[in-house]
This record gives C-alpha cells, sequence and structure tokens, in this order.
C-alpha cells in the first residue's frame, strides 16, 4: 500500500503507484478523513464515493454487485478499518479531469434551491420543501416560462407561515440563466403527460423522448455554469433522464467526452420514494405483509423494473413479487378513479426525498452504478454518495441484476 500527501493537511492511499509525495501512516492515522485513489473508466466508475466496507478497496469492476454484501478478503491494517467502519475512507477516481475538486469541497449548512418547472409535479413539490424544509433550506428560486405562474406562486408559497414562526424558507422568482446559482438544482420540467384515460400502462417510457430533449439542454448549462451541486431529476423516466445528463454534460463541441461536466455522484434521479410508499400502503392494508415497514426495500425504476422486497432478512419472492405490482400499478388506479397520481411521487419521491438527501438521511434515489442509474437505499456524506450494502438473496440479486441490465440496455 502506497501513502500519498496530496495537499496540506490532506492524505490519501493506494494499491498502485501514483505521482504523489509520500506520507507516513502516523498522518493518515491522524488525518479526519483519507482518500482511496484509483483509477477506472470514467463511463463506468463514480468519480467518488465512501468506502463504506473493506471489500470496496478490491473492487473490479462497479456494477449492481456493489450493492451485495462480500467478504472480506482483504487483509488491511486495523486503524484503516477503523476509518472504513467511520465511514472516513472517500474512493478518489484519478480518471476523472476534476477529481481534485473533491478535496476541497466544504459542507453545506443552509441550501439553496432551484426549482424548473411550476406544473402539478414542481408546485406540490415547492408546497412540500416551504412547509417542511425550514431547518435544512435557505431560499427556493422558482422559474417557468409563463411569467404569471411565478408570480402567483411566489405571492401563495410567501403567505404561507405558521404565526409566530417566520422561519420556513423564502420562494423567490428567478431568471433561465439564474437557474445553477444553487447548491441544488430541481428539474420538474415535462413535455407531454399522457392523459387520464390513455391506455399506456408505462406512463414514464411515454416521456422519455420527449423529455430527453428537453434535459439536455440543462446538463449543458449546468457544464458551461460549471455548477457544483446536486442535479436533482424528478420528471420520468428519472433514472433513464439522469444519465442523459451526465452524459451531455460531460461532452465538448464536438460530442467527444472529456468528463468535465456534472460527476456522476452530482446527478440523483428522484422517483423510487413513492414507490416504496406504495408498498408501505399496500404492506399495512395486508397483516402477512406488516413486516415490511421493518424489513423491506425498494429498488430499481419508478414504473417497469421496480423491485420491491418484502424482507431483506427473511426475503418471500412471492410476498415481493405481489408488493412490487401493486406499487407499479398503483398509478393506474388513480386514473382509473379520473385523477392524475402526482401529489404523492411529488412528496415522497420529491419533497420528502430531497431533505433527507440534504440532510444526510438515509433515502430512495437513483445513483450512479458502473455507467447505471439505479435507485436503491443510499445518503450523502462529505457531498458523495454512501450506499447501503447488504447480504442479498439469491432471488432477490438476480431481480436486481436483471433490471440493473435493463436499465443498461436503454441508454
Amino acid at each position: 500500500m502506497y501513502l500519498y500527501k496530496l495537499d496540506e493537511n490532506i492524505y490519501g492511499f493506494s494499491y498502485e503507484k501514483y505521482n504523489f509525495k509520500e506520507a507516513s501512516e502516523i498522518d493518515l492515522i491522524n488525518s479526519d478523513k483519507i482518500y482511496y485513489l484509483f483509477k477506472d473508466n470514467p463511463l463506468k466508475s463514480r468519480r467518488s464515493y465512501i468506502i463504506s466496507s473493506p471489500s470496496l478497496l478490491s473492487l473490479k469492476k462497479e456494477d449492481i454487485n456493489i450493492l451485495n454484501q462480500k467478504k472480506e478478503n482483504l487483509h488491511i491494517s486495523l486503524w484503516l478499518k477503523e476509518k472504513i467502519n467511520a465511514k472516513k475512507v472517500i474512493a478518489l477516481n484519478l480518471n476523472f479531469p476534476t477529481w481534485k475538486e473533491v478535496l476541497y469541497q466544504k459542507e453545506i449548512k443552509k441550501w439553496n434551491i432551484n426549482i424548473l418547472a411550476l406544473g402539478d409535479i414542481g408546485t406540490t413539490l415547492l408546497t412540500g420543501l416551504k412547509l417542511l424544509g425550514g431547518n435544512e433550506i435557505s431560499h427556493i428560486g422558482i422559474y417557468d416560462r409563463t411569467l404569471k405562474k411565478q408570480k402567483r406562486w411566489e405571492m401563495e408559497m410567501n403567505q404561507v407561515y405558521s404565526a409566530f414562526n417566520y422561519h420556513t424558507p423564502f420562494v423567490k422568482i428567478i431568471k433561465k440563466e439564474e437557474l445553477f446559482d444553487c447548491d441544488m438544482f430541481v428539474f420538474c420540467a415535462s413535455k407531454s403527460v399522457p392523459k387520464v384515460g390513455s391506455d399506456i400502462k408505462d406512463v414514464r417510457m411515454a416521456q422519455f423522448e420527449s423529455n430527453s430533449e428537453i434535459i439536455k439542454e440543462y446538463g449543458q448549462m449546468a457544464k458551461k455554469e460549471k455548477f457544483k451541486g446536486i442535479f436533482a431529476v424528478v420528471s420520468d423516466p428519472v433514472d433513464l433522464l439522469s444519465k442523459v445528463v451526465f452524459l451531455e454534460s460531460n461532452k465538448d463541441d464536438n460530442d467527444n467526452f472529456d468528463f468535465l461536466g456534472l460527476a456522476p455522484e452530482q446527478i440523483r434521479g428522484y422517483g423510487l420514494g413513492v414507490m416504496n410508499s406504495r408498498a408501505v400502503y399496500y404492506s399495512r392494508n395486508n397483516p402477512k405483509l406488516n413486516h415490511f415497514l421493518e424489513e423491506g426495500r425498494a429498488y430499481g425504476p419508478h414504473g417497469e423494473g421496480l423491485v420491491i422486497a418484502d424482507s431483506i432478512k427473511d426475503y418471500n419472492d412471492e410476498f415481493s413479487m405481489y408488493l412490487t405490482d401493486r406499487a407499479k400499478y398503483a398509478n393506474l388506479e388513480m386514473r382509473e378513479l379520473g385523477f392524475k397520481p402526482y401529489i404523492a411521487p411529488a412528496l415522497s419521491s420529491g419533497a420528502l426525498s430531497i431533505i433527507d438527501t440534504i440532510s444526510g438521511n438515509w433515502h430512495y434515489s437513483a445513483t450512479f452504478i458502473g455507467g447505471v442509474f439505479m435507485g436503491s437505499k443510499n445518503r450523502v456524506k462529505y457531498n458523495t454518495v454512501e450506499l447501503e450494502e447488504l447480504k442479498l438473496d439469491e432471488k432477490l440479486l438476480e431481480r436486481l441484476k436483471e433490471t440493473y441490465k435493463t436499465l443498461g440496455d436503454i441508454i
């Protein structure tokens, strides 16, 4: 193992030799956090992530298997194991030209969030952030092509207060060129949502082609503005649109990849939270499935390919498939009642998951795993991502592999 001094009071290590100043073991032991240095293809590996277990130090390939807890087969020093257990080790991919930025990122105390598009999803999400985000959010900027919408929601939201408690986020109208002057940009724009009564079963895929054309512009804009915050995708399909953002923001004028745009860990898709919440809804209504509330998990996309696991302790494939189907088609039940199913997604996948994200809490969102944006339980720590690792049942793991491959084959 090679030990390095990367900058004043910043230390790292690697298993391959790189051209950095040497450091001593005591330097790394006394450092608050340290960096594990490696090199991998930026199209298939994240720029940075939390080393949540020693097995990640011997990772040969980044793919869906990183969610499956493995036996430790690498002998490491006790001090390094203690730092890993304390979540003080950050993997850093030197093949990203922007890798040094990771060393100097500062934690945000109060977030400024900008929202693009004030449709049903955007306004419901805005309401949730306004009511619930007072401890974490300073300002919420809103932008929509319709000026009257902007003025309406600026007035409405800034007239929502509890008496004698005026510390909820202030909402302000912003210009298009100010969209990336924030800590988190929330993309809620959508060109076409199938009407209630249409026979389209997978609504999210029907939106992919049109929404991908819209989001490309903002991926490119984020690069131009040198955006360092989180690009949050709420419009469907969140996982595929997240991949579009990553690819588009990392191309030069000749469509070659330069990886000077958004890092993988800067992009998150918010669609899985409501699928988990729908599984909660149906599990509450069935005594045989109440254990989901304590033991269940959700993975994958907001739609076809969704994976609900009834239990991570004692996985039951029949129960899990039942909950998966109910969660996956809950939106169709709402449409049969004659309503667009947007309130629960805007709050569960949107507002609540975003607040958990910026608070550093575990939540559901789609993050980059080996070139695919895949929904799973994760959290933000040190401005990067920590994924939950579990000892997964073989049938559950096979379901995850199938979904992962499907998402990867689309884009």
